[in-house]
């Protein structure tokens, strides 16, 4: 198979750890390796608007995190609205980027401000209202259809670009696939919602939004938040190996986006607007 697009080195994303072992009453010292989590927090016109536990990485997967949220948020639009994303070292917490908008895009500072930190495992710590992540959402209308034979061989794509989850076992991934099932991105992170930030903030930083044409792959369970940024990302289908929520189907038939679930082992329930998934 050959090697996804922007794979990177996974040593920045893993920590050596020495370990005692038991195998039943034998004992043994080893090394074992562990996913690092570090808070990175955005700044948009030099407000804090959002700290985030991640998995740090090349710095450009902190900007495409940034992009990624800035984009499901509903801050952003198109490639234009973001004139640079800059770094701005570490404070007492961790990495800070500034993300400097271009002058007429408008920034509402109250709704966007999350009153906690965002954990690792829930995105939606912090906000106000489910209610206030269905804003700037447009159904999506997209025709754009997967064989289901492509569809079924992506879960081993995204394995073969997760080389932190196969020394750690701790991280999620997340890629953005063309019709045919290839991988055009595949990003990790200790956080559901950020490996789905990074893939496509990285779309986005290219100019390649709305993604009508592409399918978003997930390694865990769909959640609500997960419909939510595919859906503000233009995203028609979305995959996962695990189950996902109630709500999140409730959602996803709402604005227009085909969810299949238990996409594994050449099986797949499909929840929403199955139109999409074509036979053989």
């Amino acid at each position: 198979m050959p090697e996804a697009p922007c794979q990177h080195n996974a040593e920045s994303s893993v920590q050596r750890v020495r370990v005692v072992r038991w195998r039943g009453a034998e004992r043994t010292e080893a090394e074992d390796r562990l996913a690092r989590e570090e808070p990175l927090e955005i700044r948009v016109r030099g407000r804090a608007v959002a700290v985030t536990m991640r998995t740090p990485g090349p710095p450009e997967h902190d900007a495409e995190l940034a992009a990624g949220f800035l984009l499901s948020e509903g801050v952003i639009r198109e490639r234009a609205d973001i004139e640079a994303i800059d770094a701005c070292g570490r404070n007492e917490w961790g990495n800070v980027l500034n993300v400097r908008l271009a002058p007429l895009v408008h920034v509402d500072f109250e709704r966007l401000s999350r009153h906690v930190f965002g954990s690792s495992s829930c995105g939606l710590c912090g906000k106000a209202s489910i209610g206030s992540l269905r804003v700037g959402i447009d159904p999506i209308a997209s025709g754009v259809g997967i064989g289901a034979l492509a569809l079924g061989e992506m879960p081993a794509r995204l394995g073969f670009g997760q080389p932190a989850f196969r020394q750690t076992g701790a991280v999620h991934a997340a890629g953005v696939f063309d019709p045919a099932g290839i991988p055009r991105v595949i990003r990790e992170d200790v956080g559901r919602h950020n490996a789905v930030d990074k893939a496509v903030g990285h779309e986005f930083l290219r100019g390649a939004t709305p993604l009508g044409r592409c399918v978003l792959l997930v390694s865990g369970r769909i959640s609500f938040e997960i419909v939510q940024k595919a859906g503000a990302a233009g995203i028609p289908i979305l995959a996962g190996v695990s189950a996902p929520t109630a709500l999140a189907v409730e959602f996803a038939r709402e604005v227009g986006v085909t969810v299949v679930g238990f996409l594994r082992e050449g099986r797949m329930n499909v929840y929403t607007h199955p139109h999409r998934i074509e036979g053989p």
